[in-house]
């Protein structure tokens, strides 16, 4: 009875309150609080294997070589400072319009759903994501009082909330404002993060395996500056997951490029990079 009942609330709500899905434009068909439509959600494209084991980098079945646990050329050198990464999805044209409705309209039904996607990707190796505590990657304070909140934050506290385990956004501070440029190579991308973060004083991340979550990875340099802090630290493991991972080889999708943040200046939707 309940499930007729939501039902036919849900398609009541399609006709009195219908609205365009923010993704395709589409009509949207159900009572979900999320803006954008089944078929986009479903439509991400999730990465899965064969994939670099370190970091999560896709690759082709003939990248992977036919190895078991297939490494990328940075893994195989241990050049990144966190343990593992992974990512929900390919970061495309379709995925960034969703992360950039999180960020800048503060989405936390849609930070909650990226959180479930997540949850899922830890559950596929539970021994290896083991974690003590989630935290997200922080945003530099001016940035964050310019929009009010940091996304990374709407998808870190519900994710721990689904894995039971602590949640603490006061672990991480960046102290370096991003560069103003809108687009970065990806030399000043790592630079941009040197020396960016640091540990607050009263933390303590002694011993813990720390789940460090952002939206969107592109060159693995915030994971990488975010990590080694923790490390220093005294953290044990740190293990990284984004919503979105930018393809290598290809630039990131139009739509960063021509967002703009609402004072007018430009913004490029992977902001921590």
């Amino acid at each position: 009875m309940l499930v007729i009942l939501k039902e036919a609330f849900g398609a009541l709500a399609s006709v009195v309150l219908a609205s365009p899905c923010r993704i395709c434009g589409e009509v949207l068909t159900n009572a979900s609080r999320i803006p954008i439509c089944e078929r986009c959600l479903e439509g991400f494209e999730k990465i899965g294997e064969p994939m670099c084991a370190g970091c999560g980098r896709p690759f082709t079945a003939a990248g992977a070589g036919g190895v078991e646990r297939p490494l990328c050329r940075l893994c195989r050198v241990g050049f990144y400072g966190f343990d593992r990464a992974r990512s929900f999805a390919i970061y495309d044209q379709t995925l960034s319009e969703a992360v950039l409705l999180l960020k800048y309209q503060e989405l936390t039904v849609l930070g909650d759903w990226f959180a479930e996607r997540l949850a899922e990707v830890v559950a596929r190796a539970p021994g290896e994501w083991r974690a003590d505590i989630v935290v997200p990657v922080p945003l530099h304070a001016d940035r964050r009082r310019e929009r009010g909140y940091n996304q990374a934050e709407l998808i870190a506290r519900p994710l721990a909330e689904r894995l039971g385990i602590q949640f603490n956004s006061r672990i991480l501070v960046r102290t370096k404002p991003r560069p103003p440029q809108l687009v970065l190579s990806r030399t000043e991308h790592w630079k941009s993060v040197r020396g960016a973060y640091a540990i607050r004083p009263a933390a303590n991340v002694d011993k813990l395996r720390v789940l460090l979550v952002d939206d969107v990875l592109t060159t693995g340099a915030t994971l990488d500056a975010g990590a080694r802090v923790l490390k220093k630290a005294g953290a044990a493991t740190v293990l990284g997951l984004t919503v979105g991972r930018v393809r290598s080889g290809l630039p990131p999708p139009a739509s960063v490029l021509e967002r703009k943040r609402p004072n007018g200046k430009p913004d490029g939707l992977v902001e921590h990079l």
